[in-house]
């Protein structure tokens, strides 16, 4: 499949797998951000993309996106939908720091994949759904 990319900054590097471990691709700070505690942000990432028709991005923090830079993704997870695909259109990551804290232009700070759209939903309401109970949220234990 391809996906047409615009970047916006010369100074980030191009997108790519890295090679074997995941299918999900980095993105990058497209510039430097300093943040104190508290602060909210959108961090740009220095790409737009024309995500084909039924297609939309997750977008979600590196496993080691707070341990390094103590940020947080406001919205817990990004949608992006092939709508979003305009020359204007660049990625953000909204940040929120619980510390204050540097990040760089071109560290990776979060992460993508790209996933069909969820088929048509058709819901069927009933009184009953089945027997077997796991037994209500929660109550699988801590260990």
């Amino acid at each position: 499949m391809k996906i047409r990319i615009k970047y916006f900054s010369d100074g980030i590097e191009k997108l790519k797998y890295i090679g074997g471990k995941s299918d999900w691709i980095d993105l990058r700070a497209a510039e430097d951000i300093f943040m104190k505690a508290g602060e909210f942000r959108l961090i740009p990432l220095g790409v737009a993309m024309a995500l084909p028709e039924g297609y939309e991005a997750h977008v979600v923090p590196r496993s080691s996106t707070f341990k390094n830079f103590g940020i947080l993704q406001a919205n817990s997870m990004g949608i992006i939908d092939e709508s979003y695909c305009g020359d204007s259109d660049q990625w953000y990551f909204p940040a929120y720091a619980v510390r204050d804290t540097e990040i760089r232009m071109n560290d990776r700070i979060c992460q993508f994949r790209i996933m069909e759209h969820q088929p048509q939903l058709i819901f069927e309401e009933t009184e009953k759904l089945s027997d077997q109970s796991r037994g209500g949220f929660g109550s699988t234990g801590v260990r």
